[in-house]
């Protein structure tokens, strides 16, 4: 199997440790300029990196829970539920020397697969690092639906494990800040 990886982001701008199998969805499909996807091979988890705008007009806890929300408006959930919000203890992250405030949320969302009907609760757990001296929102995103029932893989074909938190927490503390003027000039 493997092993996780250390692996560069935003053009070298970041790096962070991905979890074993992680699929770079951008060699699939476009992937706008301000995300980084990637996909586990087998199941339909996923893990999200974005460079957002940062939303002054919330502070604290109030900030995880809009951009929550608004991951929930862009897939057109049906319902949206938090389950937790916990502010992230900074001295675990990388980057502790730029973040201001970080916050750990998790909650479910009821979302429908592109061309289903039937929509399903996906678990989403989201870490919040706010960084308001670049102006910017880093949302990083574990999403979780329910497993599909897919036939398995011949006996030569082990995929790896699903992810779980942790490998969800070392994506969070382990991102790195490598290039500041990726947030253009200060």
């Amino acid at each position: 199997m493997e092993p996780s990886r250390n692996y560069p982001l935003f053009g070298g701008a970041f790096s962070s440790t991905l979890p074993p199998g992680a699929i770079d969805v951008s060699d699939l499909r476009p992937v706008p300029d301000n995300q980084e996807v990637f996909c586990h091979p087998v199941t339909d988890q996923s893990l999200i990196v974005e460079l957002l705008e940062f939303q002054a007009h919330v502070l604290g806890e109030a900030a995880a829970r809009y951009h929550f929300e608004d991951v929930g408006g862009v897939q057109g959930a049906r319902a949206v539920q938090v389950e937790s919000v916990q502010p992230l203890n900074l001295e675990n992250l990388a980057l502790r020397g730029y973040c201001q405030e970080a916050w750990v949320l998790s909650g479910k969302q009821q979302v429908a697969k592109e061309n289903q009907q039937v929509a399903k609760d996906v678990t989403l757990n989201l870490a919040l690092l706010r960084l308001p001296q670049y102006q910017t929102d880093l949302l990083l995103t574990f999403s979780q639906p329910p497993p599909d029932n897919r036939p398995s893989l011949g006996p030569g074909n082990v995929p790896p494990p699903p992810w779980n938190l942790g490998d969800f927490e070392q994506l969070v503390t382990s991102l790195t800040l490598h290039d500041p003027n990726i947030f253009g000039p200060q």
